[in-house]
């Protein structure tokens, strides 16, 4: 999903030592343009994204996914943003992805009477 707005605020950098490792997480409050303004608290784990390259005040367009997990019988829900880009002249912010976006896209084509399918 995606979401526009400018960042309000940026929370403290919080991390810890999980059954995976050490874990870093970033939160930041994004104050939404609509007719009646929302604000929504979006989480960045790792590095993922260079947090370093943002201010408050900026504009932004931020990529996320949603997830939900239950604990004890209670829910919890988080924000969780993969990609942010700036809203200055159309710039874009670099990412640290984890995979290479370079390869070019090439297809292979079948012939017309070539239409077994394994299933």
């Amino acid at each position: 999903m995606d979401i526009s707005g400018k960042i309000v605020q940026f929370l403290p950098v919080q991390s810890g030592q999980g059954k995976n490792g050490t874990w870093k997480k970033q939160e930041f409050i994004l104050e939404t343009g609509d007719t009646y303004p929302k604000k929504i608290c979006i989480a960045v784990w790792g590095d993922k994204i260079d947090m370093g390259s943002f201010k408050t005040g900026d504009m932004v367009d931020v990529s996320f996914d949603v997830e939900s997990r239950e604990y004890n019988g209670r829910w919890y829900t988080d924000v969780k943003a993969w990609k942010m880009v700036s809203k200055k002249a159309g710039s874009a912010v670099p990412e640290n992805t984890g995979y290479n976006n370079n390869m070019p896209g090439t297809f292979e084509t079948t012939s017309a009477g070539d239409d077994d399918l394994p299933f």
